[in-house]
């Protein structure tokens, strides 16, 4: 089964997909479609990048009957880029099949999608939350559902999905087809399978190298003050053509791109702070050059769908290896190559090992250009620039300034040294900041432990005032949520508040205590900020609630 056309999809969708330039399926896609066609459920496992949407969302549109007035297929994403990716995806797919999709997800008007839900609409994509509001409105009937598709099952476990996911199962006819896509299928996830499931079929591309060969991957060691020096000296020496930046906090986003464009580089942030017409507006602006390079986090980043990215860069090293997976794999796509930049702090050098443990490679150290190197650099290219034009022999009236010159007095090598140095000043070249010696810290690895531990203490510890405050795990600093029992807060709810509107993995966080009027919740360190940046926005159903320090 080397084309689609053997794969046994409607016509319409064979033509469609060889318009849009696809003639062969890629392994995912010719193990997954056939499967769903059949029938069966499917779990399907497969990193990023492969082709998954197409794998499902093919054979979903080969199944549906447009216009009966009731939605067929449903797929849950964990994000709502990628549910408009998806929707995007299969609204092409399904043009010539008149499938009409309907994306839902949070931020938007309610009144909008209830009116769309009451005209005829096939197929919903939407995110978790979402859905089940609009269920509980009784807005959204699945009673005719016969497909549902469960894309980047892992994330939504991660961002504290899964009872939603249940309930929104639970909605659904028990003999529905399902599909579950997931990068990685750890326990919970297979729970659900194994709960929700009829006897699914797996479907799994092994990749025995987590990342692709044609990415250059490079790591450089820094100081934290030194980051953004230490960028500006590599973009300046690489000339990306285009770029994403991964950074750990929405706030941190914004300062790193203003601090860019300070520098005079073209930089934007892309941050789930964004609205969706900001959003398109910063992204339309990247695929055409306007702006090379964008700084993201994770969830801002997700579902993106851009091949011609020629660098990646870790400003932030994550700590999951999966995620930086997800974010190298963001170039070396269709066939090009691309590099991966990696700044790592003394402090972080533990969670660099991880990852290097999970991809299966190590990651080369590479010194950072020094101010000699730059300014050569700067040298070479300002004497290209000259010889281009000596080449084009193209300056009279420039060749009648310097005779002048030199009839007044003053040598051709000056005159020339004093040009060079007027176009030097007119370019407003950067400075270049000096970057301070690296120095090992002995600490650096029970430091790097802590991050994400699971371990919990129930004891509690007198402050100096004599007062008691709980005790956390090291690593982590305690946050009070203005929620508890007697709110019904469960910690589902916790773990999908800070995940949804933090932008944090669920998992990183650490022991939950609800208590009669408030919560504590353990968050690592390195991501307090980032959750109380976000204060004022956190809301559990339609309760408001508060995020301070303990």
């Amino acid at each position: 089964m080397s084309e689609f056309s053997a794969l046994n999809l409607h016509p319409e969708l064979v033509q469609t997909v060889t318009d849009l330039g696809y003639t062969a399926p890629t392994p995912i896609q010719a193990a997954l479609i056939p499967v769903m066609l059949s029938g069966k459920d499917v779990i399907g496992q497969a990193q990023t990048g492969t082709g998954k949407t197409a794998a499902f969302a093919l054979p979903m549109l080969n199944g549906i009957e447009a216009g009966t007035g009731s939605v067929q297929g449903l797929v849950l994403a964990p994000t709502r880029e990628l549910a408009l990716q998806v929707a995007d995806a299969m609204y092409q797919y399904g043009k010539d099949r008149r499938a009409r999709v309907l994306p839902v997800f949070g931020g938007q008007p309610y009144s909008k999608q209830i009116q769309r839900l009451r005209s005829v609409v096939d197929i919903v994509v939407g995110t978790p939350g979402r859905l089940l509001d609009l269920i509980r409105r009784r807005a959204l009937d699945l009673s005719h559902v016969s497909t549902v598709v469960l894309d980047e099952a892992d994330e939504m476990l991660s961002m504290g999905f899964i009872e939603d996911i249940e309930e929104i199962l639970a909605a659904t006819p028990a003999d529905r087809q399902t599909a579950l896509l997931s990068a990685t299928l750890p326990k919970p996830i297979r729970r659900l399978a194994g709960k929700y499931m009829n006897d699914p079929v797996s479907c799994t591309i092994e990749n025995t190298q987590r990342t692709v060969s044609a990415i250059e991957e490079r790591y450089y060691l820094v100081n934290e003050r030194d980051k953004l020096a230490a960028l500006t000296r590599l973009f300046e020496a690489e000339a990306p053509r285009s770029a994403i930046i991964f950074a750990r906090t929405r706030v941190g986003t914004r300062e790193l791109a203003t601090a860019l464009t300070e520098q005079g580089i073209s930089a934007e942030a892309l941050n789930g702070d964004m609205d969706q017409n900001a959003r398109t507006a910063v992204l339309n602006r990247f695929r055409k050059h306007q702006v090379k390079i964008l700084v993201g986090t994770d969830v801002a980043a997700r579902g993106l769908d851009i091949d011609d990215i020629s660098h990646v860069v870790n400003y932030d090293l994550p700590h999951d290896p999966e995620v930086y997976v997800h974010r190298v794999g963001r170039t070396g796509r269709a066939g090009r190559g691309g590099i991966a930049i990696t700044l790592v702090t003394p402090a972080h050098r533990g969670r660099l090992r991880r990852i290097e443990a999970y991809t299966k490679h190590k990651i080369a150290q590479t010194p950072l250009p020094t101010i000699e190197d730059i300014q050569q650099l700067r040298d070479a290219r300002l004497s290209e620039r000259v010889v281009v034009w000596l080449e084009r022999d193209r300056c009279n009236q420039e060749k009648e300034l310097v005779a002048h010159l030199v009839a007044a007095g003053y040598a051709p090598e000056a005159i020339a040294a004093a040009a060079l140095k007027l176009v030097r000043t007119e370019g407003r070249q950067r400075p270049l900041k000096k970057i301070s010696e690296v120095k090992e810290e002995r600490s650096f690895r029970s430091k790097d432990r802590s991050f994400g531990s699971k371990k919990e203490f129930g004891a509690r510890k007198r402050t100096g005032k004599g007062q008691s405050r709980p005790t956390f795990e090291k690593g982590m600093v305690a946050l009070t949520l203005s929620t508890g029992k007697a709110d019904g807060t469960a910690a589902r709810h916790v773990v999908g508040a800070l995940a949804h509107f933090a932008g944090i993995p669920g998992h990183a966080l650490g022991k939950i205590r609800i208590q009669h009027k408030h919560t504590m919740v353990d968050v690592p360190e390195q991501l307090v900020e980032q959750v109380l940046a976000k204060n004022g926005s956190y809301q559990i159903g339609r309760q408001r609630i508060t995020v301070k320090r303990a």
